[in-house]
């Protein structure tokens, strides 16, 4: 087991080093950064010249961008990441650990209360639209999924504001706080029901957005399940359908569920870019969406290095998890 471990822990900082290179390099590609968006108007006034420009870019290690700069670049990079620096944000002033540390808490609730909500659905409702095949609740449920599945998130989100923020005023449209509510800061309760309440409709769209993929894919390893010989075996034992279903169906859909937990780590901590844009909401994707717009290369490249490490480790968790669940996984000691 601990041979098996290490020899992932060690491929994992192959991988590591390979994307890191991957990212500082389509990072440096950028066609404008933070220094030509906020010096343009400048060099246009005349009141900066290029060869300003260019000195400024020199300063923070922005000019040179042929492969040999590149590399040399990425080396200075990969040796301050090593000591737990990823950069200084241009756009917000502030290192770029402080800013993910600060804002990713806020998705890290948002994502988890979604992905909780949409394993409670999708998973039952996947199960029994494999027992009740081409059914009236099947076919339903299969159309459900493609919608969900086909609708581009910012226009899902307008639509549940429209209808249930402008038509009904049921929730508020964006923001995390209520700017006309001044609560004190003894008044817990009340500051955490505010921001609740804003964080609904955004729950609500990660939740279907992501229920339709799940359904599906329950559905697929179900149905492969129940046509299996020991399906039909256990049906002759003459055992109830329902615990058919539940103790021995299942238990083997579950193996290939647990690929989906690799994408779990990454997916809870990383932010919903376009979701918490549209609603507003201070989360770490929509800070990183605002640091690629405009051009802010420690931010972009601290923060896709941050997405890299947590996709690693939920694959590494993703294959542990497969010698817990499936007991035919042996892994050499």
């Amino acid at each position: 087991m601990v041979k098996y471990i290490l020899k992932r822990l060690g491929l994992a900082v192959i991988i590591l080093l390979g994307v890191s290179l991957l990212i500082y390099m389509l990072t440096m590609a950028m066609p404008a950064d933070y220094i030509d968006n906020q010096t343009a108007a400048a060099v246009q006034s005349g009141q900066m010249t290029p060869e300003d420009v260019l000195r400024l870019k020199e300063l923070y290690g922005l000019a040179d961008k042929s492969l040999p700069g590149i590399l040399k670049g990425y080396a200075l990079w990969f040796s301050n990441a090593l000591q737990g620096d990823l950069g200084f944000s241009f756009l917000y002033g502030r290192p770029v650990t402080q800013v993910i540390k600060e804002y990713v808490w806020i998705s890290f609730f948002i994502s988890l209360i979604a992905y909780v909500i949409e394993i409670i659905i999708a998973i039952p409702m996947g199960i029994r639209a494999a027992v009740n095949q081409y059914s009236g609740y099947d076919y339903t449920v299969s159309v459900f999924s493609m919608m969900a599945t086909a609708l581009p998130s910012f226009f899902l989100a307008a639509l549940l504001m429209n209808f249930f923020s402008i038509n009904l005023g049921w929730f508020p449209l964006q923001g995390l706080t209520t700017a006309t509510k001044i609560f004190h800061p003894s008044d817990t309760w009340g500051i955490l029901l505010d921001k609740a309440w804003h964080l609904v409709l955004p729950i609500v769209t990660l939740t279907l957005l992501s229920i339709g993929g799940l359904m599906r894919y329950t559905r697929t390893n179900m149905l492969e399940v129940m046509n299996s010989d020991y399906i039909r075996t256990a049906r002759a034992k003459g055992l109830p359908e329902k615990t058919v279903i539940n103790k021995h169906a299942f238990r083997n859909t579950f193996i290939p569920l647990v690929t989906t937990l690799s994408g779990l780590l990454p997916g809870l901590f990383s932010g919903a870019m376009i979701t918490e844009t549209v609603f507003s909401i201070p989360g770490i994707g929509s800070m990183a969406m605002r640091a690629t717009q405009q051009g802010d290369i420690p931010f972009v490249m601290g923060y896709n290095m941050y997405l890299a490490i947590l996709t690693v480790i939920g694959y590494l968790i993703s294959d542990l998890m497969y010698a817990v669940v499936d007991p035919r996984v042996q892994i050499s000691k």
